[in-house]
Order: structure tokens, then sequence, then C-alpha cells
């Protein structure tokens, strides 16, 4: 994401003592586009598991965790502010949104999952892509309803849908490039990752849409 930033940024700067070029001007849409799609991701989910993580580690230290005496206190509290601040985790679901539903991350993944990995990680590449396949499935789903409620309901499982499976693939080929950095962490969170999707899959699916709409006009 910052990659994408730095590179539109820069076309910016460029744009304000020359001219760009009619390649530059694609690149600088393009990845104005990739910024923007990637952003709400990185900081909403980032957020996410950094409270995830400093509960957890409240709870391991027990009533010792509240205490001034451990970090994990201080922690905790600096944690639970940065999925409120410069926009909350729902702000973050609402800007990816229509990223889902144009099909930007569905595209992001085909291109990451056209990439090569080490020969040992196939049966992971090939759990990663059925998980893909899940997050696009379930966008047809919410498509097909064309029922704003239910799109609005489901919203934050696709936003953690498209998430865990652009993640997934990112660890797939960070731990091809660098096994001895990536490889334990990219297997502990594709298993992670592959529960989340089937989750937030399942109640995508398992909404009744004519249910529901009976259920508010009641």
């Amino acid at each position: 994401t910052a990659r994408y930033v730095d590179i539109y940024k820069g076309l910016e700067d460029i744009e304000r003592t020359r001219k760009l070029t009619d390649e530059e001007k694609a690149e600088l849409k393009l990845y104005q586009k990739l910024a923007s799609a990637c952003t709400p991701l990185a900081k909403g989910m980032n957020s996410e598991y950094a409270n995830l993580n400093a509960y957890d580690s409240i709870q391991v230290h027990g009533g010792s965790g509240y205490m001034l005496e451990y970090a994990c206190q201080r922690l905790y509290r600096d944690a639970r502010i940065t999925s409120i601040y410069e926009g909350t985790t729902q702000l973050q679901t609402v800007a990816a949104l229509p990223h889902i539903t144009t099909g930007t991350y569905s595209q992001m993944l085909e291109e990451l999952e056209a990439g090569e990995v080490a020969a040992e990680y196939e049966s992971l590449k090939a759990r990663a892509k059925a998980m893909d396949a899940k997050f696009n499935e379930a966008i047809e789903v919410v498509k097909a309803a064309n029922n704003n409620e239910f799109t609005d309901l489901c919203s934050r499982h696709l936003y953690e849908l498209a998430a865990n499976c652009v993640m997934s693939q990112l660890m797939l080929r960070d731990a091809t490039k660098a096994p001895e950095l990536f490889e334990k962490s990219m297997k502990v969170y594709l298993n992670l990752a592959e529960a989340e999707v089937a989750k937030h899959y399942n109640f995508v699916k398992s909404v009744d849409v004519e249910s529901m709409e009976s259920y508010r006009k009641a």
C-alpha cells in the first residue's frame, strides 16, 4: 500500500513541474486506484489485529495485565484507538465496498494467483485460490440480490473476505521470496484466513433475503 501511495504521490509531484506523458498519466490513474483500494484494507485490518493481539496479551497476563507495571496495559489502550481515529473500521469498510463490487480486489487476486510460488507451496496456493473463489462467489450472491439492506448487512463480511484473501496471497508471495522470514507465519496465517473466509462466506450464503425483506416490511 505504501508503495502504491509513493508512486502516485511522486507522479503528482512531477505533474506540478511538467506535463505528464500519456504513459505516466495511465500509471498515475492506476496507482491512485490501487492505493485507494489497499488503504482501507491496511488501515482496518492492521487496527483490528492490533486490538486482537493486545486483548490476547492482557488475557495471557491475567490480572497482572491491568497493572501499570506491565506494558501490555498501555499497548491495550494504544491499540484500541487505532480502529477509531483516521476513520473507524466501519468507515474503512465503506471505502472498500466500491472496490469489492467493481472487481478491483478480484482482479488483484487474479494477478497474484498468476504469480509463481515455491513447489512445496503449491498445495497452499490451491487452498488460497479456493478462498478467492469463495470471495468471488459471495460478491455475486450480494450483487444478484440487488438489495441495499442486504449489501449493508454483508459489507463487513465482504471486506474481511477481501482482506484475508489478499493477505494470504501476499504471504505466499513473500514466503516464496524469503522462506526463512515468512514461511512459518504464512502457514499459520493461512490456517486462520481459511477459517475466517469460511465463516464470512457461510454468513453471506445463509442469509434469506426474502425473509429479511418480509420482516422489515412487517
